[in-house]
């Protein structure tokens, strides 16, 4: 299974730019199975999503093309109307025969208020594509170990993000810890430069099951990496190093 994961410089409420931004990305960068793109990366964070949400679904036939043409899954989360007054930040996960999945973050961001215009999700997602089990995860979710607890049911954990430089430490230690706990691959993908809020630097990169960086953008600029998952040796070390199985039992309410 072989992964692009794409670190853009998103242009604030500019879907269409965005869109042919990453696309040009895409096709330049090395032939995957997969291309991961950040949050919201159609528009940038939106914590006020009014006027921004998309709900004519113009990004997610982007992606439906991209996957069709490139055949290949793209996954990215967009602002997303659902209905009148309802908004999710919602991480589409789609494949090149059409098929559509998606998970809505569960754990919204308090500090910049999004909670307070978004629905919060209640559905843990793992999507199958070539193999390959795939947790879906959006960006604040990385700080609750709990919503991302490896119980057998996936192979790479994915978390799309707008994390700012301020905390990027918080963001690389972070995806090292839910990899090493979950013995599992972890895909981080944040995007570069700046709206009125905050300056983002980046640190895409793909954490190995022990915790070692297998790939990574450069810092500060646009850019793709691309890598690949090798399940063989990931099941090696989980039949040798039986970690998940000593796990604490417990169960998640919402």
């Amino acid at each position: 299974m072989k992964i692009t994961l794409l670190q853009i410089k998103i242009s604030w409420n500019d879907p269409e730019t965005n869109r042919r931004r990453a696309e040009e990305m895409m096709r330049k960068a090395e032939k995957s199975d997969m291309y991961v793109l950040p949050e919201m990366f159609s528009t940038g964070f939106a914590t006020q999503p009014e006027g921004i949400a998309e709900e004519d679904e113009g990004s997610l036939r982007w992606m439906m093309k991209m996957a069709k043409e490139l055949d290949a899954a793209v996954a990215g989360s967009i602002a997303t109307k659902v209905e009148e007054g309802v908004f999710c930040n919602r991480m589409y996960f789609v494949k090149p025969d059409g098929m559509v999945s998606f998970y809505d973050k569960r754990h919204l961001f308090s500090y910049a208020g999004e909670d307070k215009q978004y629905k919060a999700g209640e559905e843990r997602k793992v999507v199958e594509f070539r193999g390959v089990r795939f947790l879906l995860q959006v960006c604040y979710d990385l700080r609750f170990p709990v919503w991302s607890r490896n119980t057998g049911d996936y192979d790479c954990a994915i978390y799309v993000a707008n994390w700012p430089q301020s905390r990027i430490e918080a963001w690389n230690t972070l995806l090292k810890a839910r990899a090493i706990e979950n013995q599992a691959y972890v895909c981080g993908v944040n995007r570069v430069g700046n709206d009125d809020a905050c300056q983002y630097v980046g640190g895409t990169q793909l954490i190995d099951p022990y915790g070692r960086v297998a790939a990574r953008c450069e810092d500060n600029r646009e850019g793709t990496v691309t890598v690949e998952l090798n399940m063989e040796k990931l099941r090696e070390f989980r039949e040798k190093f039986t970690a998940i199985k000593d796990e604490d039992v417990f169960e998640v309410k919402n």
